[in-house]
């Protein structure tokens, strides 16, 4: 039996460019149908939606504990004072919205999810590296750690055992996810007003009790780099996402309003909550920081106010991770293993959950130290994945985009670079210059100050490469080209 993916040229219609594999069904703007297929090509008669929507799709995933985190380990794990960990938040997470601005302007001129995207850069096959990365990190890996942070928060709230409290966050979020992407979008849409206003109001109190002249512990250079690595990987994170949510849209919207509002939601969500969790870094001690992170951040509240954020933070929770299955089943089909089933992405989604929830259960303890070395990982593998995504989409800048459709569902399209680029960018950024409790790298463990350069080095290294083999490789075919 074949699938749509097997065999294009049995479901391309009308209102689809020649070449690309059309998702089966019809699903349009409907809330209560399962989104059918998995990631082919969105027909242009179901687009739909406002760049607007972008705001909110990415400021609600952000309102929640594991944002709040980052700002703790700036202060509490990296030694930053206050002000030096805002200022490591705000550069990490504007790089980061930066990047997630520019991938998602992509998705409606294309209309498929970003790790089908990627293809131009690794390949067909090449690209089972970052999509098969992507589907672990979101489907499994950001799933365990935002259920985590939304089980800490129930079991705060409401005294209910952790295993309960996680089993009643994983529910609510694989329901949402299994059915798609409108009720994806809704959730997102009516979880940010409430989650907004609580936090808003939440970040108000701590920063008025918080202590931002607290002299930092002894965190330096490092402890600064270390600290914009997180935010970064953090905000980062959402990168291999971004055209997900907006190859719905019709073709021609606006380029820079998706651009706008999608950097906008996730940096200022990002930047705010880290913000807040600085500074309640510095109201209590560094073990109590790291040891109960939920609880000492709502302690300093007032009891209603207090009770509201857990809430949120389990909403929050739940959030972030309908978008990390979502996505996550979405990376998976993209890596072109042949699923015979109408409902594929669903039922990928289904079964993330079901291992989500195993590997959560194992998070729930020791939380500090893993959400710490996650959030670094992330950035090792996304960042020289964005060096091959951005490279890539300079040298085509000129190419049509009647040439560019076809080659995302060509089985034959190779692009070595691609993958040999970002698997040597990762060993050697890693091996040089990693940082973590579990492997020290060269670099740092000699001059421990250098912090971890692991992204910025994984970029450049990777950039380089793809640079230099598509100069090489571009002029040998040249003379052969115009010879024929």
């Amino acid at each position: 039996m074949t699938t749509d993916d097997q065999n294009p040229s049995a479901v391309i219609t009308e209102d689809a460019p020649a070449g690309v594999v059309v998702r089966e069904g019809e699903y349009g703007a409907s809330l209560t149908t399962v989104e059918p297929g998995g990631a082919e090509f969105i027909p242009l008669h179901e687009r739909h939606g406002r760049p607007i929507q972008l705001f909110w799709t990415w400021t609600s995933p952000n309102l929640e504990f594991a944002t709040v985190f980052v700002g703790v380990l700036a202060v509490a794990a990296f030694g930053l004072s206050f002000w030096q960990a805002v200022l490591a938040i705000v550069i990490g997470s504007a790089v980061g919205a930066i990047t997630q601005g520019i991938l998602s302007a992509r998705g409606p001129s294309h209309g498929v999810p970003q790790m089908v995207l990627s293809r131009l850069g690794f390949g067909y096959w090449g690209n089972v590296l970052p999509a098969g990365l992507n589907a672990i990190t979101a489907g499994i890996g950001w799933f365990a750690v935002n259920s985590v942070s939304g089980t800490f928060a129930l079991n705060t709230l409401t005294h209910l055992p952790k295993p309960l409290c996680l089993l009643i966050i994983v529910v609510a979020q694989v329901v949402v996810a299994f059915f798609g992407h409108n009720v994806v979008q809704l959730f997102e849409r009516y979880a940010f007003p409430v989650l907004a206003v609580i936090f808003v109001i939440a970040t108000i109190v701590i920063l008025a009790k918080s202590s931002p002249g607290a002299p930092s512990h002894g965190g330096g250079s490092g402890g600064f780099l270390l600290a914009t690595g997180a935010a970064f990987g953090y905000a980062v994170g959402w990168n291999p996402y971004a055209a997900d949510y907006t190859r719905y849209f019709p073709p021609d919207t606006s380029r820079k309003a998706i651009a706008l509002w999608s950097g906008l939601g996730l940096f200022l969500s990002c930047a705010v909550l880290e913000i807040a969790g600085a500074a309640s870094a510095t109201i209590t001690g560094v073990a109590a920081a790291l040891g109960d992170p939920t609880g000492a951040f709502t302690g300093h509240l007032p009891t209603v106010l207090a009770d509201l954020t857990l809430l949120a933070i389990a909403l929050g929770a739940v959030a972030a991770n309908v978008l990390n299955i979502y996505s996550g089943a979405l990376s998976f089909t993209a890596m072109g293993i042949k699923l015979p089933l109408a409902l594929r992405r669903a039922i990928v989604a289904l079964v993330f959950g079901v291992i989500g929830f195993i590997l959560a259960l194992t998070g729930l303890h020791d939380a500090g130290t893993k959400y710490e070395n996650f959030l670094l990982i992330i950035a090792y593998w996304i960042a020289p994945w964005l060096a091959v995504v951005f490279c890539d989409q300079y040298l085509r800048r000129r190419t049509p985009l009647s040439e560019i459709e076809p080659m995302l569902f060509d089985r034959k399209h190779t692009n070595w670079a691609g993958p040999v680029a970002m698997l040597v960018g990762m060993g050697l950024s890693i091996w040089l210059f990693s940082n973590q409790t579990e492997y020290v790298g060269v670099v740092p463990s000699h001059v421990p100050a250098v912090g971890d350069l692991t992204f910025e080095v994984g970029f450049v290294i990777t950039a380089l490469i793809y640079l230099t083999w598509h100069a090489i490789t571009d002029r040998r075919q040249a003379p052969a080209t115009a010879a024929a």
